[in-house]
């Protein structure tokens, strides 16, 4: 099973590169041979790239905010820098003044610059935002179906905001939000804290959805009793349904995820 297991992950990578390099994942497809560690280590580099770009420059404006009242820094955000600077500049500010920030300016605004930026350079000021304020930002990306950076931001920051997040979710959303988080180490942890009945929805959704794939790259990455209660909970009293599923782990090679 290993082999279709790096598929999946492999097929995660390339949606995700194609989002940093601005292509389509049909471009990208070519890929696919390819182990997903060494994808992970091309988008990486891109992302290096990319935020790693005019830092001198970039620390002097930073240094130069300092003397600018927050007020005036929150219109700045919005009127001059824009989203793709202003993710740049979170990386580099201070966490609390940072957090000062991001309390006065909009959700959609917000939901801009998360897309624009590396969780892992601003994860002192992720961190430290408010459960209203990640919901807010989590609604705005579920309503652009922008599961990417939904992933992202699940992936980067401790498990009680990446479960505000996820709480703002429906069953084929989280689906689609933990196929493409890059620490899946951390899904048993957010999964375990959601309620039960949301095991139930889990397989249905990726029914509906088609989403068969998420779904047991899901159940991959969980531990063998929450895996269980997925299972059982979600197939053992729906007989079609169980079928369904087998037959799509069957065409995947993940099988041994049901048993």
């Amino acid at each position: 099973m290993t082999g279709a297991l790096d598929r999946l992950a492999a097929r995660a990578e390339i949606v995700k590169l194609a989002r940093v390099l601005g292509e389509s994942e049909q471009r990208l497809e070519f890929l696919q041979d390819v182990p997903a560690a060494d994808i992970r280590t091309l988008r990486d580099q891109a992302t290096e790239a990319l935020h790693g770009a005019h830092q001198p420059v970039l620390r002097k404006l930073v240094s130069a905010s300092g003397i600018i009242p927050v007020p005036v820094l929150v219109t700045l955000a919005q009127k001059a820098f824009g989203p793709l600077l202003s993710a740049r500049l979170a990386g580099l500010i201070d966490g609390d003044r940072g957090v000062a920030i991001a309390l006065k300016l909009p959700a959609p605004f917000l939901a801009d610059v998360a897309a624009e930026l590396d969780p892992r350079r601003a994860v002192h000021i992720l961190s430290e935002l408010p459960t209203a304020t990640v919901s807010d930002v989590s609604r705005e990306l579920r309503r652009r179906e922008d599961w990417i950076t939904l992933g992202r931001l699940v992936g980067g920051v401790p498990p009680e905001i990446a479960e505000a997040g996820l709480a703002e979710l429906n069953e084929r959303q989280v689906l689609e939000v933990a196929f493409v988080v890059d620490d899946k180490s951390s899904l048993s942890t957010l999964v375990a804290r959601q309620p039960a009945d949301r095991c139930v929805a889990y397989a249905r959704a990726a029914d509906e959805y088609d989403l068969w794939h998420a779904l047991f790259d899901l159940l991959a990455h969980l531990d063998d009793d929450l895996r269980e209660r997925l299972v059982t909970a979600g197939l053992d009293d729906d007989p079609e349904l169980r079928s369904r599923a087998r037959r799509a782990a069957a065409d995947l090679g993940v099988e041994s995820l049901l048993t």
